[in-house]
């Protein structure tokens, strides 16, 4: 049955309605217009598959990709569907192999994704005869599997279906790529484990989480006792011209009781006075060189690059998380947590220890999971209702100041635009 088009309330995008979380149509939609055609999308570092053979089985929207390192140390990215009938081939999540074999009936290809081999191609010879085999016209240059366009950033991997989509590095755009270069400054980077988990909401819900300054000093206790990212921290908020990608960034203040006329910010129930670490190392936060962003010291930056991933660096913990759609209600989302090939033992450890905060059971990740859910019961329930993002005006622009939902309303100024036109 099609269903009705989705109306705002208002030309802006300060009032989002339920129906952009909840129409099957929309969500297709999104898929063709946001994964398919026009963007690029994170798929792994490079770190994940170090050695010629290697691969990693990933997801761009709700399509199944592998990545791979050839024999020559070339990075591939091939989709994982078969030429032959079509099956998602490829079942383990990482790996080293010499080829990719379809179990079904065999056909073989390359790293690159090259047919190299179909069996009883030539038919089978019974009795003085041939039976079957392949058409003689049949050629194997034309039913490899399909290939991405790849891009590389010291040691990011990206991919797209689009080999028309412009460079990496316009799509980024300056604003959000001097933050990238920060993170991912040309340092080998080495794997330190994954978190997954699989969240009952619209994928979106997670770019927005991570475009909303407003939630986190008041909805995780951790964040506002020890003074990780309170209202009250230095902080701006900036994007890319299009809007669609953001990063927040913030300097951490003092933990503790904030007084004077920043009082209230510590005036909430989840800030607990009284909440002490039975482990005070799980907090020995140590500054690192590559934090240094012209006259400032950022203690957290959390880019989302719209619409597949978000880089976190919170401290000492440094991951990326990956954003992949399954129906208009579920997302999968996949923690990869890394640190760098000079970091000393302790650096390490340190980077392990404060990772507990992310991810499914995270001291603090655990609550936007949660949140999350409870909100696509409520769009479920009521799609004609609609949501307000008005906190800091119904317009849209970068701030020095985290009291304010801009972002959420530039990510949707975006979407207006790609998904109405």
């Amino acid at each position: 049955m099609q269903e009705h088009p989705i109306h705002w309330e208002t030309p802006g995008t300060s009032r989002v309605p339920f129906a952009v979380y909840t129409h099957q149509d929309s969500h297709k939609k999104e898929l063709e217009r946001f994964f398919y055609k026009k963007h690029w999308s994170y798929v792994g570092l490079e770190a994940e598959i170090p050695n010629p053979g290697d691969f990693k089985r990933t997801a761009i929207g709700e399509r199944s990709v592998i990545l791979t390192r050839s024999q020559d140390g070339q990075i591939h990215v091939v989709e994982n569907v078969c030429a032959h009938r079509g099956m998602a081939f490829c079942r383990e999540r990482h790996g080293n192999k010499k080829e990719l074999v379809c179990p079904y009936h065999q056909w073989s290809y390359a790293l690159d994704g090259k047919l190299q081999g179909v069996p009883f191609r030539r038919g089978v010879r019974q009795d003085g005869k041939v039976n079957g085999g392949m058409p003689a016209d049949f050629d194997p240059k034309d039913h490899g599997l399909k290939s991405l366009k790849v891009a590389t950033r010291s040691g990011v991997v990206f991919a797209s279906f689009d080999h028309d989509v412009e460079s990496l590095e316009d799509y980024m755009g300056p604003t959000i790529l001097r933050y990238f270069d920060r993170l991912f400054n040309g340092r080998k980077l080495t794997i330190l484990g994954y978190n997954r988990q699989r969240i009952p909401g619209n994928w979106k819900l997670m770019q927005e989480n991570i475009k909303d300054p407003y939630h986190p000093g008041l909805l995780h206790t951790w964040f506002v006792t020890f003074g990780l990212w309170r209202a009250d921290n230095k902080s701006e908020l900036r994007m890319d011209e299009h809007h669609r990608h953001a990063a927040m960034i913030s300097t951490r203040g003092t933990a503790g009781q904030a007084t004077g006329d920043k009082a209230q910010v510590t005036q909430v129930s989840s800030f607990k006075e009284s909440m002490q670490l039975n482990d005070p190392s799980f907090l020995d936060i140590v500054p690192e060189p590559w934090w240094q962003l012209a006259e400032q010291m950022p203690t957290a930056v959390m880019m989302t690059l719209f619409p597949s991933v978000i880089f976190q660096q919170q401290v000492n913990s440094v991951s990326t998380r990956h954003i992949q759609p399954d129906g208009h209600g579920a997302f999968d989302f996949v923690w990869t947590h890394f640190g760098f090939e000079d970091d000393t033992p302790e650096m390490t450890e340190r980077r392990l220890r404060q990772s507990n905060l992310f991810g499914p059971a995270g001291f603090v990740s655990a609550d936007d999971g949660e949140v999350i859910e409870f909100s696509q019961q409520a769009f479920e329930s009521k799609p004609e209702h609609r949501m307000l993002v008005e906190l800091g005006g119904r317009d849209v622009g970068e701030t020095d100041h985290m009291v304010t939902e801009t972002l959420i309303r530039g990510m949707y100024e975006y979407w207006r635009k790609v998904m109405e036109d």
